[in-house]
């Protein structure tokens, strides 16, 4: 799998409280140009939308430390799904087999490794799912 060299950086931020308003600021930028739900179009599937229905409700899943690790990746994320070209490893999902896990690697502006998964569902509707580094 080629990682795809993003020009954004991680996101600034010594504390979750100042991360997380980084990223809702980028997220709110997304959600404006919609009336409904907030996408992102990628490069890899022809311009498809990309839904940012589960990624919220996954990130806050996770511990906090956990939580702040992968919000620094998320800029650098939407960079990854809208501008990559590179072809992601894709799996079935291990829990329902009706749904795929797409995964794309990624190197910030700094050379930092990290993934980006994306689910499909049978309709074949796309969901960004997580950002996260190797373990």
């Amino acid at each position: 799998m080629q990682p795809y060299k993003t020009k954004a950086k991680k996101l600034a931020g010594t504390n979750y409280r100042e991360l997380r308003n980084n990223a809702l600021i980028l997220y709110v930028g997304i959600k404006k140009r919609t009336k409904r739900r907030p996408y992102i179009r990628s490069a890899y599937w022809q311009k498809e939308k990309i839904f940012f229905d589960y990624f919220w409700d996954h990130l806050f899943q996770k511990a906090p430390k956990e939580r702040f690790q992968r919000l620094k990746y998320f800029a650098a994320s939407i960079e990854l799904i809208e501008k990559s070209r590179n072809k992601p490893v894709s799996k079935l999902n291990p829990n329902k087999s009706e749904e795929m896990l797409h995964r794309f690697a990624g190197l910030t502006h700094e050379g930092d490794l990290f993934f980006t998964q994306i689910k499909e569902d049978k309709k074949r509707r796309k969901y960004f799912m997580s950002c996260f580094t190797p373990e």
